[in-house]
């Protein structure tokens, strides 16, 4: 026998016969960590061929975008804005340093901490990256809708708000 889901918002129960086990709870594609992951990647399906054609990884890619934000940053706070974890920032600067993108430097408070900044080089990749970068971002625009994704990119704002604080620090992994 075949026991309807507990949530009222999933549309499809699991066919007679079927192995699915019944919890209490809402359908897994229909859970929010699930849909956001979904999204996620539909978007950077978009942009994973240019960081390739360009030689870099999603990663990669996304400390450079942090870094040409500011003047320089401290390794741990990197680290929270690209949210990576400490073993893998640390593997991704040392290739991005080898490639002469970003420069490390000793923090002059604190001779512990490194700084880190983007280069030169860094800088001139993301400028010829900038551009398939813009047009992904205007495909996208033009598919979902500017409207839509102000809205999208506020909500998500709102949500990321409403939820800090909810866990402690430890509780949030970032990304490998």
């Amino acid at each position: 026998m075949t026991k309807k889901s507990a949530d009222p918002a999933n549309a499809s129960a699991p066919a007679a016969g079927s192995a699915a086990r019944q919890v209490p709870m809402r359908d897994f594609s229909r859970s929010l960590p699930m849909s956001l992951l979904r999204a996620r990647e539909a978007v950077m399906r978009q942009f994973r061929p240019s960081l390739r054609e360009h030689g870099l990884t999603e990663q990669q890619w996304r400390i450079l975008r942090a870094l040409a934000a500011i003047e320089a940053v401290e390794v741990t706070e990197l680290a929270r804005t690209a949210f990576l974890l400490g073993p893998s920032l640390s593997r991704i600067l040392r290739d991005l340093e080898a490639r002469n993108l970003i420069e490390r430097r000793i923090a002059k408070a604190d001779q512990r901490r490194s700084m880190v900044s983007i280069s030169k080089e860094g800088v001139k990749l993301m400028a010829s990256v900038a551009p398939n970068s813009e047009a992904i971002y205007a495909e996208i625009t033009r598919r979902f809708g500017a409207r839509k994704l102000a809205e999208l990119q506020e909500m998500l704002g709102e949500l990321e708000h409403s939820l800090a604080g909810l866990g402690s620090a430890d509780d949030a992994r970032a990304e490998e």
